[in-house]
């Protein structure tokens, strides 16, 4: 009599030649957790969040913003006063994930933005930048491009294939940052979340490792003091150039 051959484990394909695959990955390793340590720039520095080191300066540099405009896209903010701020850095600061850093502009030695690393996956290679909360100050600078520089500069570094950057689909400004920095589009995630009592459909952008290479220079470029006349006003737009980057990797992703 003959037997059956033995039955493959649960969820276990023995011959899948006729099905598609994504390629194999065989000098794959997980990235490295990002430490919670500074980061230094020329024109900013990132420091872990610290409540006796970063409330106080933040809460003040905020305050400029008196119409709360900066807060209108997160799920906390604005607050009563500078104990109730205070409370959320010293909330936040103690979290892996998110990784809470301020940043430290270099022209005032003091701090005026928060940004955070996020849904940290070290397995498969993915990260998220987000959590930011610029004062009025700090909006629209080169410390501010700088900052964001150094954080994807750090989680390339790090190992990871992807960096993640998702917003409000109403969050006109940063999904404009978004492209502007050198993310790609890749869609909208309708009734995502419930945020302050409302609706929320999140647009998902994303850089991969393979694009930083060019999108690295297209900083570098920007970023270099020659680009900038003696007012301060940029010759060359980040946008243009990470544009130009994207698509010497690939054509596709500059019309992302």
């Amino acid at each position: 009599m003959q037997t059956a051959p033995p039955a493959s484990p649960p969820g276990l394909v023995t011959d899948a030649t006729d099905l598609p695959l994504g390629p194999m990955l065989p000098a794959w390793k997980p990235a490295l957790a990002p430490a919670h340590a500074p980061l230094v720039g020329v024109r900013a520095r990132l420091e872990p969040l610290d409540v006796a080191e970063h409330a106080a300066s933040l809460h003040a540099a905020n305050a400029a913003d008196s119409a709360g405009r900066m807060w209108a896209y997160l799920p906390y903010g604005p607050f009563a006063d500078a104990s109730a701020y205070a409370d959320w850095v010293r909330q936040s600061q103690a979290s892996p994930d998110p990784l809470f850093f301020a940043i430290v502009t270099a022209a005032t030695g003091q701090a005026s933005g928060v940004a955070a690393y996020l849904r940290i996956d070290p397995n498969n290679g993915s990260i998220e930048i987000g959590h930011l909360a610029f004062a009025p100050h700090l909006q629209r600078t080169p410390a501010a491009t700088e900052a964001l520089f150094l954080m994807l500069d750090h989680a390339f570094a790090l190992g990871y294939r992807r960096v993640e950057w998702k917003c409000n689909a109403l969050n006109a400004p940063s999904r404009r940052a978004a492209q502007r920095l050198g993310f790609r589009f890749e869609g909208l995630f309708r009734q995502a979340a419930v945020v302050k009592g409302r609706n929320r459909d999140t647009t998902w952008y994303a850089m991969l490792d393979r694009e930083w290479p060019a999108l690295r220079l297209a900083y570098a470029q920007w970023l270099d003091a020659a680009n900038f006349d003696a007012q301060g006003q940029q010759h060359l737009a980040l946008g243009t150039l990470t544009r130009e980057a994207l698509a010497s990797c690939d054509p596709a992703a500059a019309q992302g």
